[in-house]
């Protein structure tokens, strides 16, 4: 029986992969036609409690024969709102191109060519499913929505422009998602953005929200300028602008002056550059030299791009521990010396700490930001939420010929109510609320982690009863065969099972040993970091 059993498996395994062709062969022209539930899905990002989500090709025309799925949610007992800021559907009858909403209780939709679509759903749930199918078409752009909770009853869409209102001041709120939607902004934090400027787009470029993250934002029209000066900021470029009647400008939390640094005693780096001009005379490309506001040319490395064996960095000592919202880097501003730095990491510490790197919110991996694109342009980024430290450090991770840096802190002194180290959970009653994690910052805590002492312990029991249990079986080896008699451990089947198993179990044991270790240098890391917050 035992034979006849361990014999059958080679047929069985025919027949499973025979069946398996057979199903392949059948469905083959089928999938030729049937669209996969998110092909025709485009540009989405979504946070806790907002975000954005458009058709494939948004602006441009949705493709043929696709369908797009989605599920989008808030937090349990809030009301999710939808916003269409557009939708183009070719057409006519939502028989084969169609845009609809279905909750656990209700439909909603479809929705398609010229009906009369609402722009903005309240629904009495938290969760809702979207589903935009396309069939064979000419024209259309599809659709792009936003969504929120209810606790952001002044939602807008990223489509939102400033001239769209009539108010001198007025406060919206913004989803998540708005950065690398199509349209233009003109002007800069400073001066101001021209009215006809995207409102989501232009507070993103102002670092007034952060993109993955959304937010509320106040605005003040103002007169209008002659022209508007455009920069790359926060991975957004904003446009060069003519005349306009109207500007607007952003309510920001006053934390936005420039640091100021001592380039001889606050600077220092990991190399710098020195070489002999034609005159003999030695030039040396200092860290002192880093100051954006200074004339000349900048810090550069000394290696050459191909030589580079370690991290380089720029350090700069506040002399205190400060809250700092926000960098400006240039290149060598030099048109001789192409030099730049594409894009980097910021790393931060306090005194007696270690250093620690700025990381983002959504992913909680190392975030890079978006650098300079030439040698002379300031380019600015700011940091959501603020890095609260003495001592920051600018690491290059990609540059054109050599690491070149001029760069400039914005921040404020630490005052009581703004030296917080924790991005704390607000309220989910408070309108603009977010909810967050740890503010990049060094702290030392004030008491002892139950779970740092708790984990431990509890592994520390598992091992031990690991070790008895193991124990109480080989005991039990030794004194008869737990796999039966020794005729029945002659057939194969039982070859098969018995040894296997037998070093199964020794390898098992030896698994838990390993990870007991593993998991106490990864408490041990996580201990040492939380010393360091």
């Amino acid at each position: 029986m035992g034979a006849g059993a361990c014999g059958g498996r080679p047929l069985a395994g025919a027949a499973r992969y025979g069946l398996l062709a057979l199903l392949l062969v059948v469905s083959a022209p089928l999938g030729l036609q049937a669209a996969e539930p998110g092909d025709g899905c485009g540009h989405f990002v979504t946070y806790q409690d907002s975000g954005t989500m458009t058709s494939k090709n948004y602006p441009g025309t949705y493709p043929n024969h696709t369908v797009c799925e989605k599920t989008i949610s808030v937090p349990k007992g809030k009301r999710l709102i939808l916003r269409l800021g557009d939708l183009d559907i070719e057409s006519q009858t939502c028989a084969s191109d169609y845009l609809l909403f279905t909750s656990s209780s209700h439909q909603y939709g479809p929705y398609c060519g010229s009906m009369t679509v609402p722009k903005e759903l309240l629904l009495n749930t938290s969760e809702v499913t979207v589903r935009f199918e396309s069939g064979s078409h000419i024209s259309g752009r599809g659709f792009l929505l936003t969504y929120a909770s209810s606790d952001h009853p002044d939602l807008i869409t990223c489509l939102e422009r400033a001239n769209h209102y009539m108010k001198t001041e007025y406060s919206k709120f913004c989803p998540a998602g708005c950065r690398d939607i199509a349209g233009d902004i003109s002007g800069n934090v400073v001066d101001g953005y021209r009215d006809t400027s995207l409102l989501c787009k232009a507070a993103i470029h102002a670092g007034i929200i952060a993109d993955e993250l959304g937010g509320q934002i106040s605005v003040h029209q103002r007169k209008g300028l002659s022209r508007y000066e455009g920069i790359l900021a926060n991975g957004v470029l904003s446009r060069d602008g003519s005349l306009s009647d109207k500007r607007f400008l952003f309510t920001s939390n006053g934390c936005t002056r420039s640091l100021s640094l001592e380039p001889d005693r606050q600077i220092r780096a990991s190399s710098s550059w020195q070489w002999v001009n034609e005159t003999g005379d030695q030039v040396h490309w200092s860290p002192g030299q880093a100051r954006l506001q200074d004339q000349g040319p900048s810090w550069a490395s000394a290696d050459s791009l191909k030589n580079h064996k370690q991290r380089e960095w720029l350090e700069i000592d506040l002399g205190e521990k400060k809250k700092i919202t926000g960098i400006r880097t240039a290149g060598s501003t030099q048109s001789n010396f192409n030099f730049y730095v594409k894009s980097f990491v910021m790393s931060f510490k306090n005194n007696n700490s270690k250093w620690r790197t700025y990381k983002g919110i959504v992913n909680n991996g190392e975030k890079v930001f978006q650098g300079n694109s030439n040698f002379r342009d300031p380019v600015r980024n700011n940091f959501i939420p603020p890095i609260v430290a003495r001592y920051v450090r600018v690491v290059p991770q990609t540059w054109h010929q050599r690491i070149a840096l001029k760069v400039e802190l914005i921040g404020c002194q630490i005052t009581q109510g703004n030296d917080s180290m924790v991005w704390r959970k607000t309220s989910s009653d408070t309108v603009g609320s977010t909810k967050g994690e740890a503010i990049p910052s060094e702290e030392i805590p004030k008491g002892i982690n139950v779970t740092t002492v708790a984990l431990p312990l509890a592994l520390l029991a598992l091992l031990v009863a690991g070790m008895g249990l193991f124990a109480a079986l080989r005991k039990r080896k030794k004194k008869g065969s737990p796999y039966g008699s020794a005729t029945a451990q002659k057939t194969d089947c039982w070859k098969q099972i018995k040894y296997p198993f037998a070093r199964h179990q020794s390898a098992e044991f030896t698994i838990s040993y390993d990870n007991e270790k593993e998991m106490t240098q990864k408490l041990d890391l996580i201990t040492s970091d939380m010393a360091g917050s």
